[in-house]
């Protein structure tokens, strides 16, 4: 009976369970005759064969993609380059700019040590490699995955493959298709004549391609005069210019200094450079400064300038695309109202005299007319860009003073008043009476309003002078400032810089929330000014200044991002402010809109006035370029006549009047 039981298996006290059969050809996972988290691990032979598998599979359609992939027979339009063409409003050309052509290096009168130099910088395992590199790829992949980007693990062959074959986009595609070409380029053509082409293709900056330009730009010399610490830096460029050029900025040269640094001792590691020559280079190789656009000299620079800036961020041009040149750039600059206007600023100016009055010396005339639709239609920049590229017309360097209450009236007829905290808002209307005498406390919910110098803040009116009560269109019109340095208290001056953005004055450009910032503590360029004065004439409608209209590229068409137009205040406030600036039959016959603007330490005298055709803004300081951008006081000029004093009217009455006949 035992024996029956032992054959049987019954009360052993255990028991076999029956292997699940396992289907041909099907792999054993999750495995069977294990338990737990075991079924779950696959089996070494699994594991092999899998890897066997995925790398079959990635050899063949690489492969495949390798054997279908042609190295280009064309380079990009680049290798051609040319020169870009800036055109008036009406069309005909007003200026050419194209800083270099490409002049082709043979290898051969490249320096040893300024071709190693670029090696040890960019590839030094550049001889050795296949055209790509494992290390570079494998870190490109972890930066890929770590921080979200496309970037680095490119050899020079990858890089001379994407300058001259390729475009700059940033996808994995063009990353494989880079990789492939790499190879089979390495395959056919020999390392010296990548190399040649590599540093005769590539941008360092400042509109130059290849070593020879970028010798010429930085050093005035040839290439072939280059030691290898000229060299370390011209390879910092490859970097990007707008990183390591050090007359962008001063955050640059650092930049530069410490990538010079690695080089040459990245040289010395590889070989290249021996210790003692090494030790030749403790003084870092200062570039020469840039040169400017070729044909913008006088006033065209400065548009030119206006013009470039605007058409890369509407356009979403870089810096290294443009350079290629080839662009036409249709300006909105009228060419009639640059001639009127650059004359009526010269005229202002040969009333002074600086050899004999101390006053007269770095007096600067800033001058713009912007249409209410945001064209930009002229300037005054400066004395010429080719002496002085610091664009007078685009600086926000000096207050706007009272020529900044037209928007403090603009917020009190949007917005309403409240003189009570938390209180209801009260609207004002253009009868709204006010205090207009001089010298009167200003006020705030609790009292009047002290400054941290424990002073009262109190009123001031041009000359002394008071109005006792005035209405609010009253006071604008004969500008009275006391009614409103306090209506902007009343009105709150969040609401009146919310006002004043909503018209076109840049938040860069706005002074402290105080009392003083409706008298203008904020510093607007002429440009911004005549662009937030036409919001008035366009009724209340504000569009951003902009200064190009169209773009096209050999005969092809840029997408570019105009300004959008945008109600900045109601119609009904605009044209009441419009009103009561309005001077009958001022000019030509016509009503024109004016204000003049003044500062309470006398460093900035504006004028603006505008009608349905253009808005125009004159301002005139004085500032020592050489030492500072600190407004100097205009105490002085011209001998304190009554003609300079009004220098800004003069200049926007007779640049008006010559547009207006």
């Amino acid at each position: 009976m035992h024996a029956a039981r032992g054959a049987l298996g019954l009360g052993t006290g255990s028991h076999t369970k029956a292997k699940r059969p396992r289907l041909p050809g099907r792999p054993d996972y999750p495995r069977t005759g294990r338990r737990g988290w075991r079924r779950w691990v696959p089996s070494w032979r699994l594991a092999l064969g899998s890897l066997l598998m995925f790398t079959a599979t990635l050899a063949t359609v690489v492969g495949i993609a390798y054997a279908r992939t042609d190295i280009p027979k064309d380079l990009n339009a680049f290798a051609t380059q040319q020169d870009t063409v800036y055109y008036w409003a009406d069309g005909t050309p007003m200026a050419r700019t194209g800083w270099v052509s490409r002049q082709e290096m043979p290898l051969s009168k490249i320096p040893d040590d300024v071709r190693w130099a670029v090696l040890a910088a960019e590839n030094a395992d550049f001889y050795s490699d296949h055209g790509i590199s494992a290390q570079g790829i494998t870190r490109a992949l972890w930066r890929t995955v770590g921080d979200g980007d496309i970037q680095g693990g490119s050899t020079i062959t990858q890089q001379y493959v994407k300058n001259v074959y390729l475009s700059q986009e940033q996808s994995f595609s063009r990353k494989f298709t880079e990789m492939l070409l790499a190879v089979k380029l390495d395959r056919h053509v020999s390392k010296d004549k990548i190399l040649e082409e590599y540093l005769n293709t590539s941008w360092f900056g400042r509109g130059t391609y290849g070593l020879q330009r970028a010798a010429q730009a930085y050093y005035g010399k040839e290439v072939t005069q280059l030691n290898a610490s000229e060299g370390a830096f011209l390879a910092s460029l490859l970097k990007g210019a707008s990183l390591y050029d050090p007359a962008i900025n001063v955050r640059n040269r650092e930049r530069a200094v410490e990538r010079w640094e690695w080089t040459l001792d990245r040289m010395v590691s590889i070989g290249k450079l021996s210790p003692a020559e090494r030790a030749r280079y403790t003084t870092f190789p200062e570039p020469n400064p840039p040169h400017r656009p070729n044909n913008t000299g006088g006033q065209d620079g400065y548009l030119v300038q206006l013009a470039e800036t605007y058409a890369k961020r509407a356009g979403h041009i870089s810096d290294a695309r443009f350079d290629l040149g080839g662009y036409q750039i249709y300006t909105t600059f009228e060419k009639p109202r640059m001639t009127a206007l650059t004359r009526a600023v010269k005229d202002a100016r040969d009333t002074l005299d600086p050899e004999q009055r101390k006053a007269d010396r770095h007096v600067r005339f800033g001058a713009a007319s912007v249409a209410p639709d945001g064209r930009i239609l002229a300037v005054y920049g400066g004395p010429d860009f080719e002496r002085q590229a610091f664009n007078e017309s685009n600086a926000g360097t000096v207050p706007a003073g009272s020529a900044f209450t037209p928007f403090v009236y603009a917020a009190g007829l949007e917005h309403g008043i409240s003189r009570k905290r938390n209180g209801p808002r009260t609207t004002v209307t253009p009868s709204t009476v006010y205090e207009g005498d001089d010298d009167i406390p200003i006020m705030t919910f609790e009292g009047p309003y002290w400054d941290r110098n424990g002073k009262m803040v109190k009123g001031q009116n041009d000359g002394n002078r008071s109005y006792g009560r005035i209405s609010l269109h009253d006071a604008m019109a004969k500008a009275v400032n006391s009614p409103f340095l306090q209506l902007g208290m009343d009105t709150g001056l969040k609401q009146v810089r919310s006002t004043a953005e909503a018209s076109g004055l840049l938040p860069s450009s706005f002074g402290p929330p105080v009392p003083a910032f409706s008298m203008g503590n904020s510093t607007p360029s002429a440009i911004r000014m005549a662009d937030a004065y036409g919001m008035f004439a366009a009724h209340g409608m504000h569009t951003d200044p902009y200064s190009v209209r169209k773009i096209t590229r050999n005969g092809e068409p840029v997408r570019l991002n105009l300004p959008q137009t945008k109600r900045a205040v109601r119609s009904a406030v605009a044209d009441e402010v419009t009103a009561s600036l309005t001077r009958p039959e001022w000019v030509g016959g016509a009503s024109v809109a004016t204000k003049a603007g003044t500062t309470e330490d006398d460093t900035a005298r504006w004028y603006t006035g505008y009608n349905r055709d253009a808005s125009t803004s004159v301002v005139v300081y004085r500032m020592d370029l050489t030492k500072s951008l600190a407004p100097l006081p205009l105490k002085g000029l011209g001998g304190d006549s009554a003609t300079s004093k009004k220098l800004s009217s003069q200049i926007w009455k007779t640049y008006t009047e010559a547009v207006t006949k």
